[in-house]
């Protein structure tokens, strides 16, 4: 009998064992995992602890791995990547998110097997150019990423859709970027989790929450907006992608709306059942220049190709997260 096989590369990460945890509920799938646990006490094995997988691979050993069992593999799901905004080693970022995804797409291409990427929102920069996923060889390559990470991602997008161009892809290939996602799973992150999940143990222990203060004038404390979805609205969109093969591209993942950081923390504290009460604190000087005041996915393109479902609201989201998750002894999905 032939196998099903999914291979999710940073499958134990945040995004990643959400996509496996809602894939694994088809049983005529067999989720393959390639990442790295790190220290047990961090807890990432927690987050593919709840649901059965087919296998667990080391990055190192993954194209081996492929080779061995290219015929069985259905589709690569690319989560992995170096997604500190701080990381201050560049050659590791481009290793990561560019090198190790070029040779990704073209063993794809090669064997024919199908690929779905994280690309991120931190191509657009500080969004002068807008947040519309076009496509266009020329929009892509005039984006200005503000950091290593963004630039990393924008120069593989570029590379796919040079790659699709030439007609040498896999028979599909879709990039995601990726906006805030926040939602179950990101224990491990450190201070790269959500805002929700950073400030989720001052408002259950009764204190005060802090946000950034704003250095715009037309900003005000706590105002900085980004455009916050919901994780569970990403493993949808992964899970329609491979309902329909013949869609190929790069698409926007967000809510469409943009939401103020001040507002996710009100909806955190109305979860727990508690009046707001928050403080602002000097944003570091080291990000200062670099900080994003405002994102805002463009989502007509991914509705328009027939995606079905509408995003959750950050209420709704976050009311969630905190009943379900947050707020339990187990809080992973």
């Amino acid at each position: 009998m032939t196998r099903r096989i999914v291979f999710v590369t940073g499958g134990a990460g945040f995004i990643g064992s959400n996509i496996a945890a809602r894939l694994a509920e088809d049983r005529s799938l067999d989720i393959v995992i390639c990442d790295r646990l790190r220290e047990a006490e961090l807890g990432k094995w927690r987050n593919i602890a709840k649901h059965p997988i087919g296998d667990f691979v080391a990055p190192e050993g993954m194209f081996e791995w492929l080779e061995k069992r290219w015929r069985d593999v259905e589709v690569v799901i690319h989560m992995a990547a170096v997604s500190s905004t701080t990381e201050p080693d560049a050659d590791k970022i481009v290793h990561s998110n560019f090198t190790l995804s070029r040779d990704l797409f073209r063993w794809c291409a090669d064997r024919q097997r199908r690929l779905i990427y994280a690309s991120s929102a931190a191509t657009y920069g500080a969004g002068a150019q807008g947040f519309v996923d076009d496509n266009d060889y020329e929009a892509l390559v005039a984006l200005r990423p503000l950091n290593t990470y963004g630039w990393s991602k924008a120069l593989f997008d570029v590379f796919a859709v040079r790659q699709a161009s030439r007609d040498y892809a896999p028979p599909q290939w879709v990039g995601l970027k990726f906006f805030n996602v926040y939602g179950p799973n990101e224990e491990h992150k450190g201070a790269m989790k959500s805002v929700a999940a950073q400030i989720w143990p001052h408002v259950r222990d009764g204190h005060s929450v802090q946000l950034f203060k704003s250095y715009r004038k037309d900003v005000p404390d706590g105002g900085q907006k980004r455009d916050f979805v919901y994780v569970r609205d990403a493993a949808d969109v992964v899970e329609w992608l491979m309902l329909n093969p013949g869609l190929n591209g790069i698409f926007n993942l967000g809510s469409g709306q943009a939401r103020s950081f001040e507002d996710m923390a009100k909806a955190v504290f109305k979860a727990a059942g508690r009046e707001p009460a928050i403080d602002y604190t000097p944003m570091p000087p080291a990000i200062r220049d670099k900080y994003q005041y405002f994102t805002e996915a463009k989502m007509e393109r991914l509705f328009q190709a027939g995606y079905p479902k509408p995003m959750t609201p950050l209420e709704e989201g976050i009311g969630d997260y905190v009943t379900h998750y947050l707020s339990q002894p187990d809080p992973y999905r």
